[in-house]
């Protein structure tokens, strides 16, 4: 009787161990976002529907570790170190504030990055070409320019456009100097007030709405647009058109919005890790970026901002938003 109740646990432990072993060996990627903002999200879904789709499912054929840094610059900088610490093969970092977390924490973990609007700034390197041996991903350079066309043609007296920007974010400050340049272009004078964390939002919208602007065109940053609702309620109470930086936003308050598409960005960043992941060297794979400018609309909302887009960009819309019933944001007001 012993010999068979020592069999069985021999057996038991054999199992246990190859079990473990077989987890342990599988290929693993440790994926962080900033935070849980909507485009940052769609990002994430993207990147695990490539690998799906091309036949990576997770703990099956490889293994992924999913972190969220709840907005915490220290938190993100803390789980880069923990994917380092648990030696993954590869980091997918979401932001660029888990672009450079990432960066600190490892020269020699292959890191691919999305949603970064200015990699260079970020320290990944000088040029899509010329980039650091480990890293590449996809840029998300916003269209700040064509946004500018599109409210001045929504909007044709339009003299002061506000904006909330977050300066611990460098991509925040990067899209602040980029739409006060492309800004002059069009005559417009861009009002911006700081903000310091997702808290501060609804108030900081409000201060905005007080410095007599015409509208609001929201930069896409991390902070902001996890809140970006509060922005859409102050500018629905103040009937003050409010344009977004991120597709999303028309879910939100916005009345139109130009950008990405996030999920499709983050299909592409799959993509990418794939074929590192298949022996390709990062520093061989260009920095992409994004080039199809999508357009939201959402029509109930423009009403109440006083706002008739034209037939041309009612054709040119990719997503349209006709009832009151089909748009989040006023059904939840």
């Amino acid at each position: 009787m012993k010999k068979i109740t020592l069999f069985l646990l021999l057996i038991s432990l054999s199992f246990f161990f190859c079990g473990k072993k077989k987890y342990e060996d599988l290929y693993t990627i440790g994926i962080f976002q900033f935070n849980d903002a909507p485009h940052l999200n769609e990002v994430r879904k993207g990147v695990v529907r490539a690998l799906w789709d091309n036949g990576f499912q997770d703990g099956v054929n490889i293994q992924l570790e999913t972190r969220n840094g709840n907005g915490s610059t220290p938190e993100v900088q803390r789980i880069a170190q923990e994917f380092v610490e648990m030696n993954v093969d590869m980091i997918v970092a979401i932001s660029t504030p888990c672009l450079q977390a990432a960066l600190i924490a490892t020269h020699e973990i292959p890191i691919i990055f999305s949603s970064v609007a200015n990699p260079y700034l970020a320290g990944a390197g000088k040029s899509a070409q010329n980039h650091m041996r480990t890293v590449t991903g996809v840029a998300s350079k916003g269209p700040i320019r064509q946004s500018f066309a599109f409210i001045m043609e929504a909007l044709p007296g339009a003299k002061r456009i506000g904006t909330l920007w977050t300066p611990s974010e460098i991509n925040s400050e990067y899209y602040l100097e980029l739409a006060r340049r492309e800004g002059k272009k069009f005559g417009l004078e861009i009002v911006d007030v700081p903000i310091a964390n997702k808290s501060q939002v609804l108030h900081s919208a409000q201060v905005l709405i007080n410095k007599k602007i015409d509208a609001i065109y929201q930069i896409s940053d991390n902070t902001i647009n996890e809140s970006f609702q509060d922005v859409g309620n102050v500018a629905r109470e103040n009937a003050v058109p409010l344009f977004g930086g991120f597709l999303f936003s028309t879910q939100l308050g916005a009345c139109a919005a130009l950008g990405w598409d996030f999920f499709e960005m983050g299909y592409k960043t799959g993509e990418i890790a794939i074929r590192v992941k298949s022996g390709e060297n990062p520093v061989d794979i260009p920095i992409q970026s994004m080039s199809k400018v999508r357009i939201h609309l959402n029509l109930p909302v423009a009403e109440k901002q006083g706002i008739r887009f034209s037939d041309e960009y009612l054709k040119k819309a990719d997503e349209i938003i006709r009832s009151e019933n089909n748009s989040r944001f006023l059904s939840d007001s």
